[in-house]
């Protein structure tokens, strides 16, 4: 059964154990809080190279978008705004925490903050008030630290004419552009693209629709275990892998955006993840960047998994062999609760193929170019509702439990996304025709990326804890919070 994380003292609020993480320089904490330097008004990550200021100048901030809102501006040398996300985002399922999810992935520029508010289930200033308190700033000023980061990705990483990369971010005009990068970033769009091509950022990123982009992550991190996984249930034509005598090395699938179509190649690197994306329409970027990086988990903490998981003394062995595993998230709510219905009780051979004649029949073709293996969309739940029906093979009960839910999830009765509270999604999953707490759990994890999941009625989790020697795994999973959805990740390792 899942069970909710309270949310963590705000480490920024600890000003002592920031400004110790400032001296120590210490990289794990990037993303995390954000350090502001009075006497020079600028604002970096924690590790930033630069002599270390005196305590009685500095502040700390959960957010760029606060520290800005202060009146600092970003540091050129550490740029803090190209860091992993806080974990905080994860591991929190409040308010502040949902709503940061889906500023991340454009829902503002969208659909506005009365847009995002209708999402979030509250009115509009009682969001404001919230995340005033909670984050330092509130939803306009957050979406706007969000644009200047899409931006800076654009300018940095695209041969667009600075013109497109302003629209593409999420600006409503060219000046409202040019004044955000001037207060940010303390240059000008030129300059910044300028300063790029001097550090030689820009090799082969691509033109027009096409950019390679460097996600970073929290070391260690399981790219090889990330990438089974994905690889194991892989449907063919929406999803596709490499491979090479040592394993997995590279993922790819398509997206399916707000305002178009894409596709993205993943490949892990020492210190990052290569991303190679396509997109038929640029507006899409920082939705697709987001998504993709929730799908790899790339934002997790794994220092604080470890310490937690690795007291454990049956878990500490396999923890140590396998250092940074993630437990991979989804880019599409929809389609994630149905596939884990054809999950459920079948091989995942069988669940593969099943989602596989779905996406034959019903998907989209995708208009991108000449990618022979990234060919198809997932159906939406739309086209599962209208023409699942005589493709799926099984029980007719079954079956008609697909559509019954496809068609529910496509009228809106019940609504799948990131900003979604998970107490509240379980229970309206639980009322849907075929889920059983194991599916509704199992989409809690992979869409919300709720860390605290135990699946205790799955019996290959079951078989991994045997094999470890772990017997009441309901008793022993209390000691794994809040991280028993990674604890399942190693559980199902040792199964297999």
């Amino acid at each position: 059964m899942a069970t909710l994380a309270p949310a963590p003292r705000a480490l920024w609020r600890d000003t002592e154990q920031c400004y110790r993480v400032v001296t120590a320089r210490d990289p794990r904490f990037d993303g995390q809080f954000i350090m502001a330097v009075r006497t020079t008004g600028i604002y970096c990550r924690p590790s930033c190279p630069a002599l270390t200021p005196k305590e009685k100048n500095v502040s700390f901030y959960p957010t760029s978008a606060a520290a800005q809102a202060n009146g600092y501006r970003a540091c050129r040398r550490c740029l803090p705004d190209a860091v992993p996300g806080s974990p905080d985002w994860d591991i929190r399922a409040d308010l502040a925490a949902r709503a940061m999810r889906l500023i991340a992935d454009g829902t503002v520029e969208r659909d506005g903050v009365p847009g995002l508010a209708r999402r979030l289930g509250y009115s509009e200033r009682q969001l404001g008030r919230v995340l005033t308190t909670e984050l330092g700033a509130g939803p306009l000023a957050l979406a706007r630290a969000h644009r200047a980061h899409s931006a800076r990705l654009l300018i940095e990483m695209s041969e667009l004419p600075l013109t497109d990369v302003a629209f593409a971010a999420g600006f409503s005009s060219v000046r409202q552009f040019n004044e955000t990068i001037r207060e940010v970033f303390v240059t000008t769009p030129s300059q910044l693209r300028a300063a790029s091509l001097r550090r030689g950022r820009r090799e082969d990123h691509g033109t027009g629709t096409q950019l390679s982009l460097r996600l970073p992550y929290r070391p260690p991190f399981d790219a090889d275990g990330v990438f089974r996984f994905l690889a194991d249930r892989a449907v063919p034509g929406v999803e596709h892998v490499t491979r090479d005598d040592s394993g997995v090395t590279g993922y790819g699938r398509t997206l399916r955006l707000a305002h178009g179509s894409g596709s993205a190649w993943l490949s892990a690197r020492a210190d990052h993840v290569r991303c190679e994306l396509r997109l038929t329409d640029l507006r899409d970027l920082s939705s697709a960047v987001a998504r993709v990086r929730r799908l790899l988990d790339l934002d997790a903490d794994p220092e604080a998994v470890g310490r937690v998981l690795g007291a454990d003394p049956d878990l500490a062995p396999l923890i140590a062999a396998i250092p940074g595993m993630r437990v991979p998230g989804a880019v599409d709510g929809d389609e994630l609760v149905l596939r884990a219905m054809l999950d459920r009780h079948v091989s995942i051979a069988a669940a593969r193929t099943a989602a596989g004649s779905l996406a034959a029949a019903l998907g989209d073709r995708l208009p991108l170019g000449d990618d022979t293996d990234l060919t198809t969309l997932f159906p939406t739940s739309a086209q599962v509702a209208a023409g699942g029906g005589e493709i799926l093979r099984g029980p007719r009960e079954q079956v008609e439990a697909v559509t019954t839910v496809a068609a529910a999830l496509a009228d809106g009765v019940v609504e799948v996304h990131v900003g979604r509270d998970p107490a509240e999604l379980r229970a309206e999953l639980l009322t849907l025709p075929g889920i059983d707490p194991w599916t509704a759990d199992y989409v809690l994890m992979r869409v919300l990326g709720a860390p605290d999941v135990v699946l205790t009625g799955d019996l290959a989790l079951r078989r991994g804890a045997a094999a470890l020697g772990i017997d009441a795994l309901d008793e022993r999973a209390r000691a794994w919070r809040p991280w028993s959805s990674y604890a399942g990740m190693y559980l199902w390792h040792a199964s297999a």
